[in-house]
């Protein structure tokens, strides 16, 4: 029987590296609420830590090894600075979300003939939150994924696509769900927003499921060349989670294209069931080819 194993402080930098893009590409277009950042920017934090911790009491050797762990000491002080400077700057807002409070006041106004408060009312101080500082932490996470890939053995090119796609992967499935949830702080939050990483992610999805399968991959566990330790079923169990990832992901689409508001929260749904598959379907490849 083979061993099935997976290297843990991979799949955090990973998880926390594709957080940090899709906390980007929702951050930067200034819509959505302060509050929303600092929950990405926390947890992605908090993720890449737990990878250090786990490299620290892990027997991992070799120079790839040792990029890895530097790069993502460097990717955590710059999520770190990151958050800190978005809260320091709090007071200053984000100027989109109250543009478009601004245009709802306004149609409020012309249909009830009520003045209502708009953020000239309200004394901002100080400059905005730069969104760029949210990809500063990209580069280093992708130079500590392309090491942890080097050092996962095997073909180097094939190994750092399965790490990096794998990264993208695990992050944009992992926002998309939190920024669900999001709605139900912010309720007059653009759809587009959701529909955007949604969409990201189901482009992401079919370069995930190529790159597990690319030899040596989950085919080979298919033919028993690669023995997975369960006769072949986890090889299935695989099939099975990438298939239903990409039918979730479509169906969270179709169920946005309702009107009422009940359809976020039910695509919220779907996303949670999303995350479940997509872990199979990115650590059940990555645990059996790494036996």
């Amino acid at each position: 029987m083979s061993r099935v194993t997976l290297d843990a402080a991979t799949v955090l930098l990973q998880w926390s590296v594709g957080g940090m893009i899709g906390c980007w590409i929702t951050t930067r277009r200034r819509e959505v609420g302060l509050g929303y950042g600092w929950l990405l920017r926390a947890t992605h934090l908090a993720l890449v830590i737990g990878a250090l911790i786990v490299a620290v009491g892990a027997d991992d050797e070799g120079a790839a090894f040792t990029v890895r762990d530097v790069g993502a000491s460097m990717f955590a002080a710059s999520v770190a600075v990151a958050l800190v400077v978005s809260v320091v700057r709090r007071r200053a807002g984000v100027r989109g979300r109250l543009d478009e409070h601004d245009r709802r006041s306004e149609r409020v106004a012309e249909m009830t003939g009520i003045d209502r408060r708009t953020s000239a009312d309200t004394t901002t101080i100080g400059r905005e939150f730069p969104p760029l500082l949210d990809l500063v932490p990209v580069l280093p996470g992708l130079v500590a994924l392309v090491a942890a890939g080097i050092g996962a053995g095997g073909s180097d090119w094939v190994a750092v696509a399965r790490t990096i796609v794998g990264a993208a992967f695990l992050g944009l499935v992992t926002d998309a769900m939190l920024l669900g949830h999001w709605y139900l702080v912010q309720p007059g939050l653009p759809r587009r927003l959701l529909n955007e990483i949604i969409r990201i992610f189901l482009w992401v999805w079919p370069f995930e499921v190529l790159a597990m399968i690319a030899p040596t991959g989950m085919f080979s566990v298919f033919s028993g060349a690669v023995d997975d330790g369960w006769g072949g079923q986890l090889g299935w169990f695989w099939a099975a989670c990438a298939v239903a990832t990409g039918v979730l992901t479509v169906v969270t689409q179709r169920a946005l294209l309702e009107k009422s508001y009940s359809a976020v929260m039910a695509a919220t749904g779907l996303m949670y069931l999303a995350i479940l598959t997509a872990f199979g379907t990115d650590l059940v490849a990555r645990a059996v080819l790494a036996g």
